[in-house]
């Protein structure tokens, strides 16, 4: 999904909102993810902007989006998820390392 972030002005900012989860989960590293709130917070113009709610949706889109195509993985309880059953809360990590049990 390739949301553009504006700047106030209604510019278009270069990073997409799939760049920006990304980015999040790579600054947060391996073995940690990231809530998939922090990302709609981030994607705001300002980070006191309220509407971040409102990115929540799009949040889960692209992480959906970036685990199918393996540069993400979702986490329930702390374990990877299938992208396309899961429910509930979840968070956004890097992918485990190593084989998959």
């Amino acid at each position: 999904m390739a949301r553009r972030r504006c700047d106030r002005a209604g510019r278009r900012m270069s990073e997409t909102l799939d760049a920006l989860v990304l980015r999040l989960v790579i600054e947060r590293g391996a073995g940690k993810t990231i809530c998939p709130t922090e990302a709609a917070k981030a994607s705001g113009v300002a980070p006191e902007e309220a509407m971040w709610g409102a990115r929540i949706k799009a949040v889960r889109a692209v992480a959906v989006s970036l685990a199918k195509r393996g540069e993400v993985s979702i986490y329930r309880k702390g374990k990877p998820v299938d992208p396309e059953g899961f429910k509930g809360v979840y968070r956004i990590g890097l992918p485990p390392e190593g084989p998959a049990d």
